[in-house]
């Protein structure tokens, strides 16, 4: 939020939103704001995972589950950063990192389910 408008997000009592905002880790290439990536990602997401739903299309299904296994390593090794390397927890940053890894397990679910279906 930060890179985006100047100002540090709404944190909570404990704070780290602006510790980890300001991190060298926020930005990637020294350009992209990580937190356009989780926005992306999440875009193409609710794209894909609206073709399935419709579409019954097994191929967006596996292109969700795909992406959320690389989303889910990545919200991984940004945890890892804000836990032992920048010693700051965001409150929304673990929020999504958690609906990430939740939304991992669904697709899971929803490709175990269509494969014994096909």
């Amino acid at each position: 939020m930060l890179r985006l408008i100047g100002e540090v997000a709404a944190c909570g009592p404990r704070g780290g939103c602006a510790t980890v905002q300001t991190s060298e880790y926020a930005v990637l290439f020294g350009i992209v704001p990580v937190a356009f990536l989780g926005f992306g990602m999440s875009v193409v997401l609710v794209g894909l995972a609206a073709t399935w739903w419709r579409r019954a299309d097994r191929a967006a299904l596996l292109a969700v589950y795909s992406l959320l296994l690389l989303a889910t390593a990545f919200v991984a090794y940004l945890t890892f950063l804000e836990l032992f390397v920048i010693e700051a927890i965001c409150p929304w940053c673990v929020s999504y990192a958690t609906t990430t890894v939740v939304s991992l397990g669904v697709a899971a679910l929803a490709m175990r389910r269509s494969s014994t279906q096909a």
